[in-house]
């Protein structure tokens, strides 16, 4: 499923090609002064794009870098292949195939790496397997994201990095080893880290994933700081990448290009043209027949019913999601220029959408009836009381059965015993955790009135 998945999102974004912009051309810019000139000023390719950065008497791109300096190696590539076939890198035909490889190759392969990651993240909350696949392909096929992700701008690959490190997050502390875990929380560090790289606002969305994680290693005891560690340190990585670009630009890790606009005047009001959210804001960026998101991806009104659903399982992936989703309309709705420009619905609030998606999982349990708030419901998956692993169910307590139905049909019922500690070990969503639980003792038990035989 997961083939599939990827398969059909990186074909469906590979299958166009969206050329230029202000925006893409921009970002683009600093790809060609790279791989043609060493250089990080555009100065001699400036003239194609209003969105500029000028200091001390040269241009260079305004935006965020990550989407193009993670595009170098693919221009530098294909300009090399160019050039032993005999073709001008630099010619209409080269810049064509080299933005088109930039972009699909970046920001393509990322959104639908994203999907991938959003169809497992939904499992593992509790989803069963078609509202999984429902969430990871609204995500990629009905929704902005479909558009943003043939576009060589940054706010696909900022929601891939958040998502990315949402899900390394959710998946620290239970009884992974501490290598695993590790890992995790490097990722983690790394994609958030990279994501604002890519795009300055999701800074905020990465601080609350970051302190998100620092909570979940307090399952680590002492070796919670070393996980902790590793996230900083993948972070540092990305923010060192940056410091170092705007000081090779500007003399200084802390000048950001925005601080140098050429022109945008209402750039300069507020913090960067963000103000206090206006009620004006809200209706266009949501609701208006310009630029809303919702009469573009209707589907997504259904995301808060699913949040509350998955809540009741998971509560902290469903706050996380929902206060990222609140930061991003915050800020789309305070922002001067709203609209974002050339674009397919409201861009700048777009890396919300992989949370909003997350939602949509769990609408099949909510539909099923199958949660129970007093005891924090079953998981949200509908399984019939039959197949592989119903014997165990009987085991668990009775609101928690459809649990250990809905992981045994997920795994083909694999259980694994051990006769030497008389212990069943099954790997397990966090969902069924407490059914497992209960299952363990009960095969402890068995095995110590049979002497000791599992």
């Amino acid at each position: 499923m997961r083939s599939a998945i990827f398969t059909l999102l990186f074909a469906s974004y590979a299958y166009f090609y969206q050329a230029g912009g202000w925006n893409q051309n921009s970002r683009f810019d600093l790809v060609r002064a790279v791989t043609n000139d060493h250089a990080v000023r555009i100065d001699p390719y400036q003239r194609n794009t209003g969105d500029k950065a000028l200091y001390d008497g040269h241009y260079y791109s305004d935006k965020a870098p990550g989407l193009a300096l993670a595009a170098i190696p693919i221009a530098e590539a294909g300009r090399l292949a160019l050039l032993a076939s005999g073709g001008d890198p630099e010619s209409f035909a080269g810049l064509a195939i080299l933005s088109y490889l930039a972009t699909v190759l970046t920001v393509g392969l990322l959104t639908a790496l994203a999907g991938v990651v959003l169809y497992d993240l939904s499992i593992e909350l509790g989803a069963s397997m078609g509202g999984a696949l429902f969430a990871a392909t609204a995500f990629g096929l009905a929704t902005p994201m479909w558009t943003l992700a043939t576009l060589f701008i940054g706010h696909a690959m900022a929601a891939a990095g958040l998502l990315l490190a949402f899900a390394a997050t959710a998946r620290i502390g239970g009884e992974r080893d501490l290598r695993s875990n590790l890992k995790l929380a490097a990722a983690a560090g790394v994609s958030a880290g990279w994501a604002t790289v890519a795009e300055f606002p999701a800074a905020i969305p990465a601080v609350m994933i970051a302190l998100w994680a620092c909570w979940r290693t307090r399952t680590l005891g002492r070796k919670g700081l070393r996980a902790v560690t590793a996230l900083a340190l993948g972070a540092l990585a990305c923010a060192a990448v940056l410091m170092a670009y705007q000081y090779t630009c500007f003399g200084s890790p802390f000048h950001l290009a925005y601080s140098s606009e050429e022109g945008f005047e209402e750039m300069k009001q507020g913090w960067f043209g963000l103000n206090l959210p206006r009620v004006i804001g809200f209706w266009r960026i949501l609701f208006g027949d310009y630029r809303g998101l919702l009469p573009i991806a209707p589907v997504l009104a259904l995301a808060p019913i699913g949040l509350v659903v998955i809540g009741r399982r998971a509560r902290g992936a469903a706050m996380m999601s929902t206060l990222i989703a609140v930061f991003y309309v915050l800020l789309n709705a305070g922002y001067t220029y709203w609209e974002g420009g050339w674009s397919f619905g409201p861009r700048h609030l777009s890396p919300a959408i992989p949370f909003l998606c997350l939602g949509l999982a769990g609408l099949d349990g909510a539909a099923a009836g199958r949660v129970s708030p007093s005891r924090g419901g079953p998981p949200l998956a509908r399984v019939p009381r039959r197949g592989p692993g119903a014997e165990h169910a009987d085991l668990c307590p009775r609101q928690h059965r459809p649990g250990v139905l809905a992981y045994a049909h997920r795994t083909q019922g694999r259980v694994e015993s051990r006769d030497e500690t008389g212990s069943v070990r099954i790997r397990q969503p966090r969902a069924a955790r407490a059914c497992l639980d209960r299952l363990r003792r009960v095969a402890r038990a068995r095995c110590e009135i049979d002497g000791g035989r599992s």
